[in-house]
């Protein structure tokens, strides 16, 4: 068996009952396809920036309740009523930008659904793309969203390669569900 490494080498390390076990072997690198769900990891990423990913993972639940199940209709329609509400809520993060991102970042998918009809058809549609050109797409059309969090987003969603190591065993279920990153898009030449 190859040797594991980087996030795969620290979680074989934990408790099973450890946030983090769960995370990476349910849900790491795997291929999301509702919108609903996207949108709540890259909210999620956006709340790390400047934190611990296990602070993120121990107020997940948190995060859900305070926005209503990261249904990108209601969060997109949020006032100040509900600004001030979330950051006075101490279960999650309780940052003006982060909050305002997440609020406009909704409204920005919306505008994308119209367009491309779902977040995912969007992310699809510009896949397969570099790192870097990821980046620049994201930035220019997103709040908050540098390179640490794009790459991580696109990583643990199956749009970046890396999210488990080879000798990793959940590599191998992750490879199974088809994720992005193993598919060329057609008549593409970039890979």
């Amino acid at each position: 068996m190859e040797k594991l490494s980087g996030y795969c080498a620290v979680v074989a390390r934990m408790d099973k009952d450890n946030v983090h076990v769960h995370y990476h072997d349910k849900e790491y690198g795997f291929p999301i396809d509702d919108d609903n769900h996207l949108f709540a990891r890259l909210i999620l990423e956006i709340n790390q920036a400047g934190l611990s990913w296990t602070t993120i993972l121990n107020k997940k639940d948190n995060f859900f309740r305070a926005f209503d199940d990261f249904n990108i209709d209601k969060v997109a329609r949020y006032g100040e009523k509900q600004r001030e509400r979330l950051l006075a809520d101490a279960g999650i993060i309780r940052n003006r930008l982060k909050v305002d991102a997440t609020i406009e970042n909704a409204k920005t998918i919306k505008a994308i659904q119209k367009e491309h009809g779902s977040f995912k058809d969007w992310l699809d549609k510009h896949h397969p793309m570099s790192k870097e050109e990821w980046v620049k797409l994201f930035r220019k059309t997103f709040r908050f969203t540098g390179g640490e969090i794009v790459g991580e987003f696109l990583m643990s969603t199956g749009y970046l390669r890396g999210a488990h190591s080879e000798g990793c065993p959940i590599y191998k279920k992750v490879l199974k569900t088809k994720p992005a990153w193993t598919q060329k898009k057609k008549g593409a030449d970039r890979g």
